[in-house]
């Protein structure tokens, strides 16, 4: 069982930085890829970003890439998602998800755990 908490959410200008954060609770958290998504109103969850569990490995979704940086510290049992450059289109909520799916999976259906969310909003 894995518990994920997030937060870093806020209003910011475009063009602006903010670091999300996840924390795991449980101890196999380290066994788990871990990946983002958002969901902006009316339209389904998508993904962001994933790193694996074991050599580190990271994928982003063309639209964040170049932009957004995912990365984990399994000592503190936390991801993050560095977003820099922010565009009004990045606003929606953000979730974190684990996933025991071996290398980078990128679909909602192969994550076990999500957390609760947190918004993050771009004004222009």
């Amino acid at each position: 069982q894995v518990q994920l908490v997030e937060s870093g959410g806020g209003l910011v200008q475009a063009g602006g930085s903010l670091r999300l954060s996840c924390a795991g609770l449980g101890r196999t958290f380290s066994t788990y890829a871990m990946g983002w998504f958002r969901q902006a109103p009316g339209k389904e969850r998508e993904f962001v970003a994933v790193v694996s569990w074991g050599s580190g490995s990271t994928y982003y979704a063309d639209s964040v890439k170049g932009r957004f940086t995912i990365s984990r510290d399994n000592a503190k049992n936390t991801v993050y998602l560095q977003m820099n450059s922010l565009k009004p289109e990045d606003t929606a909520v953000y979730y974190c998800a684990a996933s025991r799916a071996v290398g980078l999976p990128r679909a909602t259906t192969l994550y076990n755990y999500w957390g609760q969310g947190t918004q993050v909003t771009v004004s222009s």
